[in-house]
């Protein structure tokens, strides 16, 4: 191909590079490396930046099957931490026999069913807030989230054994939130950790399987589809789908649901207009899944939140081949970083792009966005599976919860983000206040049994 320029960005040290700026505050530096350099940024000799939304489109759609999301994968099967044999670890064909496949266990009307499900929980969380109480509002809302996914994935709750399974997520995480990562089989305080919590999910999983097979006529959920598999799947490939299913599908959603909630409790006038919704819509009675085509601005605040702290706050592919992108000559086994903050937070799409304003999501000028300008759920094929499972739990959640209290952040609390697999709130503490909501029959408001 014709020789094209690479692109700008920061010369970084001549031996570490951009590691030491990258791993003391990556947010704040990619966002930096964007704005100063451009829509595609060399970060290092193999790895760029995308910011455009063009681009970002382009990489992740993947029409001209330049890029993949892991290279080498049969190779680095054997020493991928993690779970190798699951669907989001998998790449070409493996990858679309494996989506085609778990695909109709997230069909609509089965997401749909789960509305129910997700408003008696979250009920049953708010009867044990007490007014003024701070609340650990990121383990609730993780608890909360795995015994939605749980029972949508497999119909069945897993309350003793939820910690085995919250420890691995946060041993994986502490894992990739660190730029510097020893081999699985040096002993250090993080592998062993890692390599603990991961014996006891096995162990988990391997319960929770047991059990289902003892159950006959099981609903059409993910597990049976796995089970009723042609070929058999060994205990491995079990394993590492369902891990890999409940992990995301209730680690990224619990990080939204943090996020929403702290912003709210930070904007008093954006809880009004919310809960003035919520009395038109509703008029005193609990949400139900019926409901969302009418909470548009219910919907806004939750588009909003993804917006500022998406959980999924950077992905990558690596380019197969040589190829040009913006201009710029992009070689083969290029690491090609997309980030949701940077681009959810670019000035040439949202005015005022750090201010929490739902209500810029109900004009008319949002539609003139570029597609890619919002992406919090990845895009093209691989565009997030759980994407429609996790709207609809952000919405009637977050519904649920302005409807019965008023939040205000506690006072000696810190907030701060945390990029690992996920963007984590950490410090996030809460003090609700119970409201005074319509009745539903005419009567007057009466306040909610706290």
């Amino acid at each position: 191909m014709p020789t094209a320029l690479l692109p700008p960005g920061p010369k970084g040290h001549f031996i570490t590079g951009n590691l030491v700026p990258f791993s003391e505050d990556p947010l704040g530096f990619l966002t930096r490396c964007a704005r100063e350099y451009g829509d595609v940024v060399r970060l290092g000799k193999s790895n760029y930046l995308l910011a455009h939304p063009d681009l970002i489109e382009k990489v992740l759609v993947n029409g001209e099957g330049h890029f993949v999301k892991i290279a080498g994968h049969e190779a680095r099967k054997r020493s991928q931490v993690g779970f190798p044999e699951a669907m989001m670890n998998s790449e070409g064909e493996d990858w679309l026999r494996k989506r085609r496949f778990v695909q109709p266990a997230f069909h609509r009307k089965y997401v749909a069913a789960c509305g129910e499900k997700v408003i008696s929980l979250t009920e049953h969380l708010l009867d044990s807030w007490r007014p003024g109480e701070p609340r650990d509002i990121y383990g609730e809302m993780s608890e909360l989230s795995l015994d939605i996914v749980s029972r949508f994935l497999f119909h069945t709750p897993i309350h003793d054994e939820a910690r085995h399974v919250a420890a691995a997520v946060d041993a994986i995480m502490r894992l990739t939130g660190s730029p510097f990562r020893f081999p699985m089989w040096m002993p250090t305080p993080t592998n062993v950790r890692l390599r603990r919590s991961l014996r006891k999910l096995d162990t988990v999983l391997a319960g929770i399987v047991r059990r289902y097979r003892e159950r006959p006529g099981e609903p059409q959920d993910l597990l049976g589809i796995l089970l009723s598999a042609e070929q058999t799947l060994s205990e491995e490939q079990l394993r590492d789908e369902l891990a890999t299913m409940i992990m995301s599908g209730h680690g990224t959603t619990a990080d939204g649901l943090v996020w929403t909630t702290y912003l709210l409790a930070q904007h008093p006038e954006v809880q009004a207009r919310l809960v003035a919704e919520l009395d038109e819509v509703l008029d005193g009675r609990v949400p139900q899944a019926e409901d969302l085509p009418r909470l548009r601005y219910t919907e806004a605040v939750v588009k909003e939140s993804l917006r500022l702290y998406s959980p999924a706050w950077i992905t990558s592919r690596e380019a197969i081949r040589d190829c040009e992108l913006g201009g710029f000559h992009v070689p083969a086994g290029t690491t090609l970083g997309v980030s949701q903050w940077v681009t959810h937070r670019d000035p040439r799409y949202y005015e005022e792009p750090e201010a929490f304003r739902p209500e810029r999501w109900l004009d008319e000028s949002i539609k003139q966005l570029p597609k890619y300008a919002w992406f919090p759920f990845g895009g093209g094929p691989r565009l997030c599976i759980g994407a429609p499972l996790a709207m609809l739990e952000l919405v009637l959640i977050t519904a649920c919860v302005a409807r019965r209290f008023r939040l205000e952040l506690a006072p000696d609390c810190v907030v701060r983000p945390r990029p690992a697999l996920a963007l984590q709130p950490v410090g996030v503490r809460i003090l609700p206040h119970p409201r005074a909501i319509r009745s539903g029959t005419g009567s007057l408001p009466r306040e909610v049994s706290a």
